[in-house]
């Protein structure tokens, strides 16, 4: 993937995708994991590990999970 401009919402999809195939994996699924995967693919704008969280936590991908799975 080359450095492209991406949306908010094609951010948030980015931000699920990356964290989803790292947990499918096996491998480390947290904000900071996310955000150098997120760089390697050249994503721009790069989130925040802030608003990583907060898209995470708003799709229900977080720690503190609310029983609603995708």
């Amino acid at each position: 993937m080359n450095s492209t401009s991406f949306s908010r919402i094609e951010i948030e999809e980015i931000v699920a995708m990356v964290r989803l195939n790292h947990y499918n994996r096996g491998r480390t699924y947290g904000a900071s994991a996310i955000i150098h995967e997120m760089e390697s693919m050249g994503v721009r704008p790069l989130p925040s590990l802030r608003t990583i969280a907060r898209i995470l936590t708003r799709l229900g991908l977080s720690n503190g999970r609310t029983g609603h799975y995708l």
